[in-house]
């Protein structure tokens, strides 16, 4: 994996850069995680601690992303199948009530961006190609984008039910990119960095203090074709 600093950085002119949105544009699973949090301080389970329980909520919740796909939808479900494990019973319908309460601001949040999002897309754009690829719920994601106003940034935006090698494979041809030239930049190892590393991509690692555990994964730290930033507006550096 590399890390450019000081005179080894080398701004690179005519890419192709395709942006994950989530944890990558604007803040998202931060979100969920205090919700998260709401629900261990209700549930209060009288012999599992937080952290077992929070285990069996992933485990739900991973299984349900293949079923289900992802966003707030898949996550409510796994919240009432999680109550319902632990209790060994049906939720009430008060017990549903303020399970849905505690996720309510997910579905009335506003979007808040990544610091210098705004800013860094537009000096790019400038002297680049740039595409979003984001996966998710479709009307989800859509009304994320839109709140986002990052949408005229992008030649195009395509949002998939998920991000595998099959995806960055379909959309090279689609858009007729030269490996060499293209990057994919995110926050997930998992759907962003290593899927478009073994469609022979380049990639570009951003981490994000919040990202989903779903999303974590090992990335080979000799890999050259990973850049590794700390920070979004860092791309202007290199591109």
């Amino acid at each position: 994996m590399t890390t450019f600093s000081g005179e080894d950085r080398v701004r690179l002119q005519g890419q192709v850069l395709i942006f994950d949105a989530d944890d990558t544009l604007w803040e998202n699973n931060v979100l969920f995680e205090r919700v998260v949090e709401d629900f261990l301080d209700w549930l209060a389970h009288p012999t599992l601690e937080r952290a077992q329980i929070r285990a069996v909520l992933d485990d739900i919740q991973a299984a349900n992303a293949v079923t289900h796909g992802y966003g707030s939808t898949m996550f409510l479900r796994s919240l009432g199948e999680c109550f319902e494990r632990l209790r060994e019973r049906p939720a009430t319908a008060a017990e549903r009530r303020h399970i849905d309460e505690l996720a309510l601001a997910l579905l009335q949040r506003r979007v808040e961006l990544v610091a210098g999002v705004t800013e860094t897309l537009t000096a790019l754009g400038e002297r680049h190609e740039l595409l979003l690829l984001t996966k998710g719920d479709l009307e989800e994601q859509r009304r994320k984008l839109e709140a986002s106003q990052l949408a005229h940034h992008f030649r195009d935006v395509h949002i998939v039910a998920e991000k595998d090698v099959a995806v960055y494979r379909w959309l090279a041809r689609e858009h007729a990119l030269a490996p060499a030239t293209t990057w994919m930049i995110g926050n997930s190892p998992k759907s962003d960095i290593l899927p478009a590393r073994q469609a022979g991509l380049n990639a570009v690692f951003i981490p994000n203090d919040h990202t989903w555990a779903l999303e974590h994964d090992e990335l080979d730290p000799g890999d050259e074709r990973v850049l590794r930033l700390d920070r979004f507006s860092e791309l202007l550096e290199h591109f």
